[in-house]
């Protein structure tokens, strides 16, 4: 990620790397997504911390800006619903917290956040871009939209 990094500097670009669960998983006692952190260098390697997948793996994004603040200027917004799959949903309508997340968004490094829908279920595109957008655009942390 460091090489990536160093050439797309040359470019006036930043490397940033987006996540899934499995880069939770441990290997010879160590998260492999925490090694990833410990072992780039921050001006080459940003993160896209995206937080169903940090769900998913049963992490605390909380948890990730307070051990590595200011990693992740780029956030994926997508929600998880309340089912033996976890399958993805329309942001708002699911079981992430979001509250406590966009609180810690100055602590991450927040600068962009990005609506994902991978698929959809039930529903039509547009209508899920939709409910999502609605969510977001009146979604307040202390009187303030986010």
């Amino acid at each position: 990620l460091n090489k990536c990094g160093e050439k797309a500097k040359e470019y006036g670009l930043k490397m940033a790397y987006h996540n899934h669960d499995f880069e939770f998983d441990i290997f010879d006692g160590v998260v492999a997504y925490e090694y990833m952190l410990e072992n780039t260098d921050p001006d080459l390697v940003s993160f896209e911390l995206d937080h169903y997948w940090v769900a998913k793996a049963k992490r605390d994004s909380n948890a990730l800006f307070n051990k590595y603040p200011g990693r992740f200027p780029y956030w994926h917004v997508k929600d998880m619903d309340d089912t033996e799959e976890q399958f993805f949903t329309e942001v708002g309508s699911g079981v992430i917290n979001w509250e406590p997340i966009f609180q810690g968004k100055k602590k991450s490094g927040m600068k962009y956040f990005y609506v994902e829908q991978d698929a959809f279920k039930n529903i039509e595109p547009i209508k899920s871009v939709q409910i999502s957008h609605d969510f977001l655009k009146s979604f307040q942390i202390g009187g303030k939209v986010v």
